[in-house]
């Protein structure tokens, strides 16, 4: 049995998983709404961000120069990486903070914040003012553009031309290095033939030699420096950057909606989790599990109603004639063939509304002409006096009995001498017996009372005695009064007693033999829908001209 109570327990149910998104749905929107709202206006306020591009084709098979060699005319190939990584080299951003500094259509200004942020990025190794991305094939053969973000539109369009050529610069110097390392391989193999030839002893033949080997060397060191105008590297121009008309960022709608639709999703996620670990009761759903009925739905009243006129006339005018109409009619079936029966109205814990519920009870029972005695059984904190009060601060005193004679106007001295009580006339068909001044040992008083002679005798003149007792689990008073009634009625309230404390609660009445016929869900949230309600409306007749 609580294998399969735990079993039950741990299932996740889809309905109550909606009602609890229902529930939090202002903790689910608000916080999504102000993450909107906030990213909103912080991306109005952000500077505006332009974006321009520009092309550069790469061609790594260049034709060979018949003369000289590939080496002396182009560039070496370009492995895939270079040109990323050159881009993020001194070699790149050093001549683009200068040619940044001289562009005199860019504003002081934004030219100090380019170059300060290329430096950064450079450090960082992480550009992001300016990026490269590439299409190339296996021969590395392709297309790389380049993207350069600015404050202005001219400043983007400058900012990728100028990325451009520092990279064009740096493609064409590795062709140069080739050409100049020739260069002085030949200035120094004629400087070789020099010194030869001025040596002594050479005959006529030898000096012929050297001389013509000297002219030769001459001609391709000259040939080297006559091809230094005219040797280009992999890259080249594909497409100038023009000035763009709309800005990339910052796009306060895009980012709104997006930050909204995040927000909306951890909301919620943070909502269906506290919803699965939620345990507390809050339908009759709820209480299934625990084999016994649910009596009645009692809907929340409001605070500021309970305050300026009391529970009982703020229940008469928040309309709980129905539920309370509900749980008569449960509890009168339930002890069904009892005379003059007596239930115990108790919780689990303190503040879960047993003594407002006990009170509008009766006066429920009290408006269908039945006679009812309140017995406020809390003798550490009486509540029934303070609940009476604001309805009726007259009250009017009178022997319980008859034919007793009146003193004991407290359960504690009542129970002692049941024939003395006097109880308080509260309403039409409603008496009182208040639990007078706390007690600390208030178990001694019931131990001691001879309670089931005090019920019999008090219950002959009533058609109904309701006990208003201690929380199960906070005194053990209501597990020695409840084995003397002939029914207890377990109130719990909504959304905060657990299900968890309610089997712990029941667990103890049924060792100690009370007789459980159902629960009382108190406070309930009338938007959910669990609460019992009817209303009446009335449509004046339209005369139809036929």
């Amino acid at each position: 049995m609580i294998s399969a109570d735990r079993t039950s327990e741990n299932e996740i149910d889809l309905a109550m998983l909606w009602r609890g998104l229902r529930r939090r749905l202002p903790w689910i929107l608000g916080p999504a709404l102000l993450l909107a709202l906030m990213t909103f206006f912080w991306s109005r306020g952000q500077p505006l961000v332009y974006e321009s591009t520009a092309s550069l084709i790469a061609a790594n098979n260049q034709g060979q120069d018949s003369t000289l060699g590939t080496a002396l005319v182009k560039a070496p190939p370009l492995p895939e990486g270079a040109v990323a990584e050159a881009l993020q080299s001194l070699q790149v951003i050093s001549p683009l903070a200068q040619s940044l500094r001289a562009a005199e259509d860019i504003t002081a200004t934004e030219r100090e914040r380019l170059v300060m942020d290329l430096t950064r990025e450079l450090r960082e190794q992480r550009l992001r003012t300016v990026t490269l991305t590439s299409r190339l094939d296996l021969g590395g053969n392709g297309i790389y553009t380049l993207r350069a973000r600015a404050r202005t539109p001219e400043a983007a369009q400058q900012l990728a031309n100028l990325t451009s050529t520092a990279l064009l610069t740096w493609d064409r110097s590795r062709a140069l290095d080739n050409l100049r390392r020739a260069q002085a391989g030949f200035q120094a193999q004629l400087a070789q033939v020099d010194q030869q030839v001025q040596t002594s002893g050479l005959s006529t033949v030898e000096r012929q030699t050297l001389i013509a080997r000297r002219a030769n060397i001459q001609g391709n060191l000259i040939q080297t420096q006559l091809l230094e105008g005219s040797v280009a590297g992999v890259l080249s121009m594909l497409a100038p950057a023009v000035a763009p008309l709309d800005p990339v960022s910052p796009k306060p709608l895009r980012n709104a909606v997006l930050a909204g639709l995040l927000g909306l999703l951890l909301a919620i996620g943070v909502v269906t989790l506290l919803t699965v670990i939620d345990r507390t009761i809050r339908t009759e759903d709820d209480l299934l599990s625990l084999g016994q009925p649910t009596l009645a739905v009692i809907p929340r009243l409001r605070q500021r109603d309970i305050l300026l006129s009391g529970i009982v006339r703020a229940a008469r005018q928040a309309g709980l004639y129905e539920a309370i109409g509900f749980l008569r009619v449960s509890l009168l079936t339930a002890l069904s063939g009892q005379a003059h029966p007596v239930v115990m109205i108790t919780s689990t814990a303190p503040g879960e509304g047993k003594s407002s519920l006990t009170a509008t009870l009766a006066d429920g029972f009290a408006s269908s002409g039945q006679r009812v005695l309140i017995i406020d059984a809390d003798l550490r904190r009486g509540t029934q006096a303070a609940v009476w009060q604001k309805f009726n601060e007259q009250g009017r005193w009178r022997p319980l009995n008859l034919n007793s004679v009146g003193g004991s106007r407290t359960t504690h001295e009542a129970l002692f001498a049941p024939h003395t009580a006097e109880v308080l006339e509260v309403e039409r068909n409603v008496d009182m017996l208040p639990a007078g001044p706390g007690l600390q040992d208030s178990l001694a008083v019931f131990n001691q009372a001879d309670l089931r002679a005090a019920l019999d005798f008090w219950r002959r003149d009533y058609d109904v005695v309701l006990i208003d007792s201690a929380p199960l689990l906070a005194l053990a008073d209501g597990l020695v009064l409840g084995a003397h009634v002939d029914a207890v009625v377990m109130v719990t309230e909504h959304g905060r007693t657990s299900a968890q404390i309610v089997r712990a609660a029941l667990r103890r009445a049924e060792r100690a033999g009370l007789k459980i016929v159902g629960f009382v869900i108190n406070k309930s949230d009338a938007r959910e829908g669990n609460s019992y309600g009817y209303s009446y409306s009335h449509a004046p007749r339209t005369k139809i001209n036929l």
